[in-house]
């Protein structure tokens, strides 16, 4: 008896606590039309802790079940609106709380239209990420992507267009955090600046990210809408310099129920100058060199969502990329020692073409944070190149030579993700993955002038991750490990030229102390590979003149890198802005870098490839801001500092002599650069901006660059009740852009390259449209090879 009354006494407190548990919450959320808001976050709160939540459904009613008794904060939240803040109090023993129909209330700042672009770029410093919100201060720099990224805090382009990150090439670019088939300096210059909605700067990734890049990645997010019924916004603009270059985009969505279009068009062509020139000191020679380059290119991105219900989306895109090119270069070689001079008129046709397809699935867990993530993402490129090589011998006579190179690139790539999100509590978050990634590229190389040959090189990756964080009141830390398996195969002419095949762990902890809400400090901790790309080891030439010939090496090993960030972000108050700095430190082993050595083949002349250094060292700091002074000036300042310890083999000739060999040297390069962007608002509708730049000259093992600074002036007009505007920016104003270089080994020589820098961009925006982003918000992929190439032009 006692027995079944303990046990009845038992099921009783059982079926009472879970009784307990049974609140509800209930209500409706709408605009001020009356119209329902799907897809708002209904967050539950205690004590300024998120508890539980859930999101409205397709006609803005929600239900929250399986409430414990607790005095909640209710948060209404949707992008676009204010929050709204009201009360539900179980503690009363009710256990069904509607809130009725709750009316949002439309952001003040906010304009209808699309893809509303702020009038500043801001800089948000996140627990693993910069974030850079692209606006119309950044979007008037230039027509494309790699005209603005000289704005960004710790970035750099060089005058080939090739990016570094903290003064170093090993980065990885994703467009929409996928990976793309096509060179960064390519791709930078095919994307329309008006494209671009924000960057994200990762410069110490954590595991669940794919383990390439020594100073980490660089993700640029294009424009998507997804607002309520027909959107668009519509850019042009053009850049005047020794001819006028053109670029437009459109951006547009439709909307209705469950499905959403969204389509993207930008396009930018036109002809761009560049001079070169060098000078042999040891021969006396001096190459004169002139370059244009015809390039046209069309970018298209369509997509759909599908929104199964409040639980599961399905969407689809493309990324389709056209680009062709017709480059002249024009060489004098000027013999001071000879009468006369040798002429070289080259001709490079390119024809690029890639698609990107993807497809994604999304499902929401009851629980607010809860998501499992598939995705698929096939990437297509076909890349052709022919070089047509003309050149006249007036030294002694009149003789000529003429040659061809043909090269065909064909890759494939295909990626496969499954991401799991779990918070296992308010306070502890579990992050689950796994990654497929097989690359298979044909490289077809024909020429009249050296040995022809076929070329494959072939990769597979296959990966899986997990990450653990938990965030306390003022402190929070993730530890995070990828386990992968990576094999490749470069095959020459039917031989195996390289192969490897390992298993290896990729760690990943980070630790941030939040002492208040103004003050953060990080430290974080990373390893990471980089692994050669295709430019880096085919064999084929990506450029060739009479004395210099830039080609790949099949016999590069992965370099691998120990990377520790300690990172500060101090907010100011009466929201002023923000001020991060961080110090850095890496070591890195067998670190790929350029290098130039005597041509065997041919007496005076340099081959330009790649090579693995030994271990070499890095560190430095970085600081950035966004201070508001007054209501109508507000400035971002941002300096960067490192310091690169290399050593690698050179080559030297012994003297007097055409005999060289391989010496070890080693030197400390400090690289420098300061930025400072200032904006003025004049009136309600006109804007200046003033932007300068200076990059410190850097001493490396063969070459020493010179230091580079210029200022750039513009303003903007903001018209039809701000859906319109009408920007010029006077680049380079005083025409002071040049890379300069000097270097000693193989053979002493000095030059300079300078581009098209000082022009004036005019540009026209204007959006039309209304409704409230709800697009599917997907995972951030990355790369797995090195993009950037052995290219000049």
């Amino acid at each position: 008896m006692n027995l079944k009354l303990l046990l009845l006494c038992f099921f009783a407190s059982v079926f009472s606590m879970q009784a307990q548990k049974n609140g509800t919450l209930s209500g409706k959320v709408t605009d001020k039309n009356n119209a329902p808001i799907s897809y708002a976050s209904i967050v539950l709160k205690e004590a300024g802790k998120i508890i539980t939540g859930g999101i409205s459904d397709d006609n803005g009613n929600y239900d929250i079940k399986n409430l414990e008794p607790k005095n909640y904060t209710v948060e209404i939240q949707f992008i676009g609106y204010k929050t709204f803040t009201g009360k539900a109090d179980f503690t009363t023993g009710q256990r069904s709380i509607s809130l009725g129909k709750t009316v949002l209330e439309e952001e003040a700042t906010e304009l209808t239209g699309v893809n509303i672009v702020n009038e500043h770029s801001t800089i948000e410093q996140k627990i693993d990420r910069k974030v850079i919100t692209v606006g119309k201060d950044l979007t008037t720099a230039g027509a494309t992507a790699s005209d603005i990224m000289n704005n960004i805090p710790s970035v750099n382009v060089d005058q080939d267009g090739k990016l570094s990150l903290r003064g170093n090439e090993n980065v990885r670019v994703l467009i929409d955090g996928k990976p793309t088939n096509i060179d960064a300096s390519q791709l930078l210059k095919q994307i329309p600046s008006s494209s671009i909605k924000k960057i994200e700067l990762i410069t110490n990734p954590s595991a669940k990210y794919n383990p390439e890049g020594m100073s980490g990645i660089i993700n640029i997010v294009l424009h998507k809408n997804a607002n309520d019924g027909f959107n668009a916004s519509v850019n042009t603009g053009v850049t005047i310099a020794v001819t006028p270059k053109y670029n437009g985009s459109i951006d547009m969505n439709y909307r209705k129920g469950k499905v959403n279009f969204f389509g993207n068009y930008g396009t930018n062509f036109g002809n761009k100058y560049n001079e070169g020139y060098v000078y042999r000191k040891d021969s006396i020679i001096e190459q004169i060199l002139d370059m244009k380059n015809a390039d046209k290119n069309h970018l298209f991105k369509v997509g759909m969502d599908y929104y199964i219900n409040d639980r599961n989306t399905v969407s689809v895109y493309t990324n389709q990329n056209f680009f062709s090119g017709d480059g002249d270069i024009k060489t004098d070689y000027l013999y001071w020692q000879l009468p006369g001079a040798v002429e070289s008129r080259d001709k490079y046709l390119t024809k690029n073409n890639s698609g990107a397809y993807n497809l994604a699935f999304k499902h929401v867990f009851p629980k607010e944070g809860h998501t499992l993530d598939f995705e698929v993402n096939h990437n297509i490129t076909n890349n052709d190149k022919d070089i047509y090589f003309n050149s006249v011998n007036r030294i002694g006579g009149i003789s000529t030579l003429s040659n061809t190179d043909l090269i065909e690139d064909d890759r494939q790539q295909t990626t496969i993700n499954l991401d799991y999100v779990n918070p296992l509590s308010a306070k502890s978050t579990l992050e689950l993955g796994a990654e497929s990634r097989t690359i298979r590229t044909d490289n077809i190389f024909r020429s009249t002038r050296t040995s022809s040959f076929d070329y494959n090189y072939d990769l597979d990756i296959y990966s899986a991750y997990a990450t653990f964080g938990q965030k306390f009141e003022k402190i929070s830390y993730q530890l995070g490990a990828r386990l992968e398996s990576y094999k490749v195969d470069a095959i020459l002419n039917g031989a195996t030229a390289y192969k490897d095949d390992y298993i290896t762990v990729y760690p990943s902890a980070y630790l941030t102390y939040t002492p208040s809400e103004k003050n953060s400090f990080q430290i974080s901790y990373s390893r990471r590979v980089d692994r050669p790309s295709l430019e880096q080891t085919k064999p084929s030439p990506e450029f060739a003149t009479l004395k210099l010939t830039s080609i790949g090496n099949p016999q590069l090993d992965p370099q691998f890198t120990n990377s520790v960030e300690v990172n500060y972000t101090r907010t100011f108050a009466k929201n002023k802005g923000s001020v991060t700095g961080g110090v850095f430190y890496r070591l890195i082993n067998d670190e790929i870098s350029r290098i130039l050595y005597p041509d065997p083949q041919k007496s005076g002349n340099q081959i330009m490839t790649f090579d693995n250094y030994d271990n070499n060292t890095a560190f430095g700091f970085e600081v950035s801001a966004n201070y508001k002074i007054n209501s109508w000036w507000d400035v971002q300042p941002a300096i960067d500092y490192s310091a690169l310890k290399q050593k690698g083999a050179v080559a030297k000739f012994i003297p007097n002599t055409q005999i060289s060999y391989s010496e070890i040297e080693e030197v400390d390069a400090n690289a420098f650069n300061a930025r400072l962007n200032s904006n003025f608002k004049a009136t309600k509708n006109i804007r200046f901006n003033l932007f300068g730049f200076y990059r410190g000259g850097v001493e490396g093992i063969q070459f020493t660059s010179e230091p580079m600074y210029k200022i750039d002036g513009g303003v903007r007009f903001s018209m039809l009740s701000n859906k319109a505007s009408l920007s010029v920016r006077f680049n380079d104003i005083f025409n002071t852009m040049q890379f300069g270089f000097d270097g000693d080994n193989p053979y002493p020589q000095s030059g300079y390259f300078t581009w098209e820098s000082q022009s004036i961009f005019i540009g026209f925006n204007y959006m039309f449209g209304g409704g409230k982003n709800r697009a599917l918000q997907r995972k951030q992929r990355d790369d797995n090879t090195k993009q950037n190439s052995g290219g000049l032009f």
